[in-house]
C-alpha cells in the first residue's frame, strides 16, 4: 500500500499530499468510491456542501474501518452561506451529513465576485478552528487580491488555497504569493479534465516511464510541492492515481511539462464567478 507524504501547514497541521476528490460524484456513488480509495491507501478526501455528497462520503468513511485520527477530511462553505451566523450553521450541517465531530480542513469555496461577505464567513471560521470543529481553515479559488484583503482584515493567514492548477495553467504568480505567505497550494482539476492525455510531452514521458499520462502529471504536481486531489469513481483509476510513488521525474522532464504553453481556465474565473 502506498504511503502518501504529508505537507506541513502554517498552523502546524499536516495534510496528505495526495487525496481523493469527489466533485460531481453522486451521493449514492460516493460511499463506494471513498471506501475503495481508503482501501487503496488514500487517507484524504475532499468534498464540499455544494457537491451534495457529504452523506455518501461519511458512509464511505464509516464503511472503510479506518480510524478517524488517520483520516483527513476537507469540506467547503458554499457561496450563499457567507454570513457570520450562516457560516456557523453551514458547518454544523456539513458535520451532521458527514457524521463527524470535526473536519480537518474547512474552506471558503469561492470568494464571490463583487462581495466582501467572505470576511464575515472567515471570522466565523476562525472561531470554528478555536472551538475544534475545524482543525485547519483555508480558502478555495481566491485571487491574490482576495487573499490580501482577507489577511489584512483578520490577521489570520489561510492554511490552504485550493485553486485550478494543471500543466498549461500553472498559476505561477499566485503560487509565488502563497510561498511568501506560507499558504499551501492545492490543485483542483489537476489532470485538466483528462486533457493531459493529449499533451505530447506528457504522453512521451508516460511512455518513457511505463506510466499513464495521469500518473506523470500527478508526479509533476507532487514534485512541485503541490497538494493534489484527483477525482475518479473507477476502482482501477483510483488505484492508478495513488500508484505514483515508485518513480521520479528528472529536472529535464519537469521542465518539459513546465514548457507547455499557458492556456485558458477550464473552470470559472474567480473574478467573475458568483455574482
Amino acid at each position: 500500500m502506498a504511503k502518501v507524504p504529508a505537507v506541513k501547514l502554517n498552523d502546524g497541521g499536516k495534510i496528505p499530499q495526495l487525496g481523493l476528490g469527489v466533485w460531481q460524484v453522486p451521493d449514492e456513488q460516493a460511499a463506494a468510491s471513498v471506501k475503495e480509495a481508503l482501501a487503496a491507501g488514500y487517507r484524504s478526501v475532499d468534498t464540499a456542501a455544494i457537491y451534495g455528497n457529504e452523506a455518501g462520503v461519511g458512509a464511505g468513511l464509516r464503511a472503510s474501518g479506518v480510524g478517524r485520527k488517520d483520516l483527513f477530511i476537507t469540506t467547503k462553505l458554499w457561496n450563499d452561506r457567507h454570513g457570520y451566523d450562516e457560516a456557523h450553521k453551514a458547518m454544523d450541517e456539513s458535520l451532521e451529513k458527514l457524521g463527524l465531530a470535526y473536519v480537518d480542513l474547512y474552506l471558503i469555496h469561492w470568494p464571490v465576485a463583487g462581495s466582501e461577505k467572505f470576511l464575515d464567513a472567515w471570522r466565523a471560521m476562525v472561531e470554528m478552528k478555536e472551538d475544534g470543529r475545524a482543525r485547519s481553515i483555508g480558502v478555495s479559488n481566491f485571487t491574490q487580491a482576495n487573499l490580501e484583503r482577507l489577511i489584512d482584515a483578520s490577521g489570520v493567514v489561510p492554511a490552504v488555497n485550493q485553486i485550478e492548477l494543471h500543466p498549461g495553467f500553472a498559476q505561477r504568480g499566485l503560487r509565488a504569493f502563497h510561498a511568501r505567505h506560507g499558504i499551501a497550494t492545492e490543485s483542483w482539476s489537476p489532470l485538466a479534465q483528462g486533457g493531459v492525455a493529449k499533451e505530447k510531452s506528457i504522453v512521451d514521458l508516460a511512455r518513457k516511464y511505463g506510466k499513464s499520462p495521469a500518473q506523470v502529471t500527478l508526479r509533476w504536481h507532487l514534485q512541485n510541492d503541490l497538494i493534489v486531489i484527483p477525482k475518479s469513481v473507477t476502482p482501477a483509476r483510483i488505484r492508478e492515481n495513488i500508484d505514483v510513488f515508485d518513480f521520479e521525474l528528472s529536472a529535464a522532464d519537469m521542465a518539459a511539462i513546465d514548457g507547455i504553453p499557458d492556456g485558458k481556465r477550464l473552470g470559472p474565473d474567480p473574478e467573475a464567478f458568483g455574482k
